[in-house]
């Protein structure tokens, strides 16, 4: 179970993430777009299906957004109506900055008869007007759900300017985060930088390291490569380089991608630091979400190859 597995701080769970369709579509359109999702994650073990809640982030860059930006289906009302079929735990995202704190207080006491989960996100820029602030919705979530199970999102990139990602980790765990979900990573130096800090200075503060999954976003055209820039995903120079001449992008970024995996995971190994991996397309090409589920299934099998030898001692 995903709420044993973050309490038992284990490394090694797997989530895959997707972003609800486009409101403005009709009732039998999310029907057919939920059937076919259901198909697809049927087919891979995962502890968790994770679903977004967009926010429009304007304020955050001045380039135009290489996709327009549509209003999507609220991540509850998508996965307790079309996605009910798939059974496993729904971690939904909430961009707290959009409700009012009543806002919140309904979504977070609404009664289900299932564990909870939620990412808190806070602003995506000072530029950006909330209603309501991280700290802020920490405090009402455990005044008013306190068997809510929530998490919060890293950016490893962050830290390569900062310096500071690992202390901001480190105060939302005092305030109540069992686990983080990173952005998309390409940049293997920049994470492992922050998982540096982030263990070191668990070690010396005597907080318990909680699970961190490495975010994976496979990247089939250069237009998915220019939106994952505008979210402001870090692609080194190199990295962009290699999928910009590749005669196969999607294939060439589905296999740095599980590299660049390998490669933090068993950095994360040798110190001991729970880590786990989510997949999820940013693009709705059929064959780019076609990667991420075969993606999933390759990083699964790479965690039990690794982890086997753990468990059989």
């Amino acid at each position: 179970m995903l709420k044993d597995k973050i309490r038992r701080k284990e490394t090694g769970i797997v989530t895959y993430g997707m972003t609800p369709p486009k409101e403005t579509h009709a009732p039998d359109k999310l029907a057919e777009i939920a059937r076919k999702q259901v198909e697809r994650l049927e087919t891979v073990r995962i502890d968790g299906l994770i679903l977004y809640d967009v926010q429009e982030e304007s304020d955050r860059i001045e380039d135009d957004r290489p996709f327009p930006y549509l209003q999507t289906v609220d991540p509850t009302t998508y996965g307790s109506e079309y996605l009910s079929g798939l059974n496993v735990p729904k971690i939904i995202y909430r961009c707290v900055g959009k409700y009012s704190e009543p806002q919140l207080a309904d979504w977070l006491g609404a009664p289900s008869d299932q564990d909870r989960f939620s990412v808190f996100v806070g602003a995506s820029s000072g530029k950006q007007q909330v209603a309501l602030g991280l700290p802020e919705a920490y405090e009402l979530s455990r005044r008013t759900n306190p068997a809510l199970t929530y998490g919060g999102v890293v950016i490893p990139e962050r830290h390569a300017k900062k310096n500071d990602e690992h202390l901001r980790i480190a105060g939302k765990i005092k305030n109540g985060c069992s686990f983080f979900i990173s952005q998309a990573t390409y940049d293997v130096e920049a994470t492992k930088n922050f998982l540096s800090d982030y263990y070191y200075h668990c070690m010396e503060q005597e907080i318990d390291m909680v699970p961190i999954l490495i975010n994976l976003a496979p990247c089939g055209s250069a237009k998915t490569l220019d939106f994952m820039k505008w979210l402001g995903i870090s692609i080194p120079k190199w990295l962009e380089n290699e999928l910009k001449h590749s005669n196969d992008v999607l294939d060439k970024s589905v296999r740095l991608s599980q590299k660049i995996f390998e490669e933090i995971f068993d950095f994360g190994l040798e110190k001991g630091i729970p880590l786990g991996c989510s997949v999820e397309s940013v693009s709705t090409r059929k064959v780019e979400i076609d990667a991420s589920i075969q993606l999933v299934q390759d990083i699964q099998a790479a965690i039990e190859k690794r982890l086997r030898p753990v468990f059989a001692i």
